[in-house]
């Protein structure tokens, strides 16, 4: 990634730390792709990583608050974690409906989250839509709701494992399409695609493979994942490599200073969007996956 030698060294010292307690280092932002019983509906976690807590609060039905590094660390330690905030069935209640108009797809869903994560802050939502989302474009909704908010659990109707759990919220709000759409509206040409944030899973990486099957890159393209998941899909990640794209494992864009260098990043990630101008200082455009690998197929400016 080009990154300075002495910053990664601390890095992996950093590393060496946790394994000497009996960490298992495994660096990723999305440890339920890498290990599918990694936690179950009711479980009791003091997860850190807020993309992490919102998908394990919200899509699987897990329970545990937005922990620091130190406060995970010592539940670890001690193999307990204070029983208050989203552990109690009280704090899980919805607080607001969100309606919101239009077929989403893919990055659609971050970009609703970059909306709805100041609109929420740290309130409960329960979202009402006209598709039904997948797994991965929920893990997107939580990522960017986290990022541009503090939400840490939200619920999707007749979806997620606890919608039906609690009563109808008072409050309704609508998000109409037209609002999703302006959050794509700023344009900068990109010189580095960037797509895994959160890092991508095995649905992901065979369908980044499949866009890039057979073709070459003619931009820079970087994907991120789990080096677990990665070893697991070798031949997907054998048909991301052969285009020219560069695979990277166990980091990402926006904790690495890699990204530095560049003016213009292209993401398909609400949480990136967010994340990449503040962090790296690099402006940042948001399109759908696919429009992120055709600019890098094509090269062309737009």
């Amino acid at each position: 990634m080009g990154i300075d030698e002495e910053f990664a060294e601390r890095q992996l010292e950093i590393i060496r730390a946790y394994e000497r307690l009996g960490v298992r280092p495994e660096c990723t932002c999305t440890p339920y792709h890498v290990h599918n019983d990694i936690a179950r509906f009711r479980d009791h976690l003091a997860w850190s990583e807020s993309s992490a807590v919102s998908f394990a609060n919200s899509v699987i039905g897990a329970r545990t608050n937005r922990e620091g590094a130190p406060a995970a660390l010592a539940a670890a330690l001690i193999g307990k974690t204070p029983n208050y905030g989203l552990h109690l069935d009280e704090e899980r209640e919805p607080t607001l409906t969100i309606k919101v108009e239009g077929r989403l797809e893919d990055s659609d869903f971050g970009a609703l989250g970059v909306i709805a994560g100041p609109l929420v802050k740290s309130e409960v939502p329960i979202f009402e839509f006209e598709v039904k989302p997948t797994p991965e474009e929920l893990k997107q909704l939580g990522a960017a709701m986290a990022a541009t908010g503090s939400v840490a659990l939200y619920h999707v109707k007749k979806l997620t494992p606890e919608s039906e759990l609690y009563r109808e919220p008072r409050e309704t709000i609508t998000i109409e399409w037209s609002e999703i759409r302006e959050v794509y509206n700023h344009h900068c040409e990109p010189e580095l695609i960037a797509i895994g944030c959160p890092h991508t899973g095995p649905k992901e990486l065979a369908r980044l493979a499949e866009l890039l099957k057979e073709r070459e890159v003619k931009r820079e393209l970087w994907i991120f994942t789990s080096r677990r998941l990665a070893r697991e899909h070798k031949e997907e990640v054998k048909e991301i490599r052969r285009s020219g794209a560069k695979l990277f494992c166990d980091t990402c864009m926006v904790v690495s200073p890699a990204s530095e260098r560049f003016k213009c990043m292209m993401v398909n990630s609400g949480k990136a969007l967010n994340y990449v101008p503040k962090i790296c200082g690099v402006e940042c455009t948001l399109r759908r996956t696919e429009e992120c690998i055709e600019r890098a197929l094509t090269g062309e400016k737009k």
